[in-house]
């Protein structure tokens, strides 16, 4: 073999990492779609926060009248004695009585101590609960297939760089059998072709499994078939012009776990009101039209009827209960405090997980600059390597090494890109404006 054309085709080989198949390509768009359609958490939060919107109603804060229908039919039979005024005795076996009562009642709270009013803001502040437990496990949601996806991506191109040093390896190990054959090389350099290359196809193997289990996690998240098979896009883009300043005052305004915890504060407060309201009179008003028919076989009257409209209203105030309602209040009060300090605590863990997010972004930023820098000159070291190989001043075991330097140069370029792309999708997910 001419050597000159074996390292043109070497390194043509080893520089050219695109893998070609025919499968089909999922972008992280299509893939956070999917999640959202099918996502199992994603759908319970969502039917639960269309129960709390049904539940938005002023009749379900007490607020609309109640009307009922009613109907008593009460029969019996008696063995009945009557001694009347004058004397005389009445006596019958077996006496038949009826009583039917029928109509229809209003019944309706037109003053609680505005409890009801209290109520309906409770319901509301609950519908806002829902909504930010939804957002919250949305972002949850959309961000682990956002690092289950990059994820991918880095062990594509890990696949692809060491299916690349299989080629070098193979076209390795057969130059030095050529090299031996024609007495200029030794068999020592044959064996250590080889256990290389067999090396390099072990650690093909363990990457294929990888990639295949990452696969396999994200049609998991996406709840579809676990043996779809797909293949990601290529290459990992990272935003390098987040800033922390911006990052908090997004995370104060929206942050979905924060966002709980103010709506929870408001709840409390809504509750202290409905407490309080215990302390002013009840007032009710009851109206109702009714039908009565009466039937009594001993008795002056043996059959009655009437109908006719009824109303009224009732008042109640609570004057002594125990002091229960004095604890009760003390209680609300400091279920506030306590939602007040929630809070403070929750703003000083999200700035201080930030603050940590943002450092770790910085240095996979400063990371992915030093291994470029390192992939340049280690390519360029690859590259002269060669040409001594070529020409037999170093031997294969130094090719080797440079081969090694390069590729590992290669795959810690694309873990710090990873590493920068998971400490960008943290940032984001803590501000609450992960993009889905």
């Amino acid at each position: 073999m001419n050597t000159k054309l074996f390292f043109k085709s070497l390194l043509l080989s080893f520089f050219c990492f695109a893998i070609g198949n025919a499968q089909e390509i999922l972008t992280l768009e299509n893939a956070v779609k999917i999640a959202l359609d099918n996502n199992y958490d994603i759908k319970i939060a969502d039917n639960n926060l269309k129960i709390d919107k049904t539940n938005v109603a002023i009749g379900n804060a007490g607020m609309l009248p109640s009307i009922s229908a009613v109907a008593t039919d009460n029969n019996s039979i008696l063995n009945t004695s009557q001694t009347r005024s004058d004397g005389t005795t009445v006596e019958l076996q077996n006496a038949k009585n009826n009583s039917l009562n029928y109509g229809v009642a209003l019944d309706w709270t037109i003053f609680d101590g505005l409890k009801m009013f209290a109520k309906y803001d409770q319901l509301k502040e609950l519908q806002n609960m829902s909504d930010a437990q939804l957002k919250m496990t949305i972002i949850d949601k959309v961000s682990s297939v956002n690092s289950v996806y990059y994820d991918l991506i880095q062990e594509q191109q890990k696949l692809s760089d060491l299916d690349s040093t299989i080629i070098i390896s193979q076209k390795r190990l057969e130059f030095t059998k050529n090299r031996y054959t024609i007495g200029k090389g030794s068999k020592l350099d044959v064996l250590n072709a080889q256990v290389d290359l067999n090396t390099d196809l072990g650690n093909l193997l363990k990457e294929k499994q990888t990639y295949a289990n990452a696969k396999t996690l994200l049609n998991q998240i996406l709840a579809r078939d676990l043996n779809t098979d797909f293949k990601v896009s290529e290459g990992i883009n990272v935003d390098r012009n987040l800033k922390l300043v911006d990052l908090i005052v997004l995370a104060e305004k929206q942050n979905p776990e924060l966002a709980m915890q103010i709506i929870n504060k408001k709840v409390t407060e809504l509750q202290l009101k409905q407490i309080k309201g215990e302390r002013y009179p009840i007032v009710k008003l009851n109206t109702g039209y009714n039908f009565n028919d009466t039937k009594s076989s001993l008795g002056f009257t043996t059959e009655s009827s009437a109908h006719g409209l009824n109303y009224g209203f009732s008042a109640s105030l609570n004057l002594f209960d125990g002091d229960a309602q004095n604890r009760n209040e003390k209680i609300a009060k400091m279920q506030i405090d306590n939602s007040k300090l929630v809070i403070d605590q929750q703003l000083i863990q999200l700035r201080s997980n930030l603050t940590v997010a943002f450092q770790v972004y910085l240095t996979n930023l400063d990371l992915i600059d030093l291994e470029e820098n390192n992939t340049a000159i280690s390519k360029q070291n690859l590259e002269i390597t060669a040409e001594k190989f070529k020409i037999g001043t170093i031997t294969s075991v130094e090719f080797r090494a440079a081969q090694l330097n390069y590729i590992n140069s290669r795959i810690r370029l694309s873990n710090a890109q990873f590493q920068a792309k998971l400490s960008e999708i943290t940032l984001r997910e803590l501000a609450g404006n992960l993009n889905f």
